[in-house]
């Protein structure tokens, strides 16, 4: 998607460690706008697949997957990372590592949200080693979902998450791949 290249190109910053900063438009603050056309192209690209709930986890997936969830007329549900004193029920839950935070948590989707009947598209804002996409395809195993797919907004190419994902069978849709970057702020956009 041309669009969110040039965002990523214009705006993003690339920092030590592999790290592509687009907190100013993306993932802290959000440009409804960009988020509006991300969305329709994951409508266009999942438009057929009869997708009825869009899943994503906490945090900075939740703006792309709340836009996709208007695109697609379903509800947005999102996997918590922590449990909090106003959730009960029975959960869902799978072992996420984070390469950004650099720790593991316990992910965890209530039951009374998600389960057989639901044919469920993963929207996330990164794939970078897929942990985060794994431990939410995981979860919708485990619940008798349908996985749809998965709409990323920026994949990482040159690490392993989405060949990781695609050999499990599940179809990724990334908006903007990587190729390369360094720590020059050269990005370089697979073709």
């Amino acid at each position: 998607m041309q669009l969110l290249e040039r965002r990523i190109r214009e705006d993003g910053e690339v920092l030590p460690g592999g790290i592509l900063k687009v907190d100013g438009f993306l993932n802290h603050q959000m440009d409804p706008e960009l988020l509006m056309e991300m969305a329709r192209e994951f409508h266009r690209l999942f438009a057929g697949d009869k997708v009825n709930k869009i899943l994503t986890i906490e945090a900075s997936g939740i703006g792309p997957a709340c836009f996709a969830g208007l695109a697609f007329g379903c509800p947005v549900l999102f996997a918590k990372k922590n449990r909090t004193r106003n959730l009960s029920g029975e959960f869902w839950t799978a072992e996420v590592h984070s390469f950004t935070h650099g720790v593991t948590n316990t992910i965890m989707v209530s039951k009374k949200y998600l389960g057989s009947g639901d044919r469920v598209l993963i929207i996330d804002d990164f794939l970078a080693n897929g942990a985060a996409l794994n431990g939410l395809i995981t979860l919708c195993l485990e619940a008798g979902a349908e996985v749809a797919g998965a709409g990323i907004c920026i994949e990482k190419a040159f690490q392993p998450g989405g060949e990781l994902i695609r050999s499990r069978g599940v179809r990724v849709e990334s908006l903007a791949r990587i190729e390369s970057m360094s720590d020059d702020g050269g990005i370089a956009f697979c073709r």
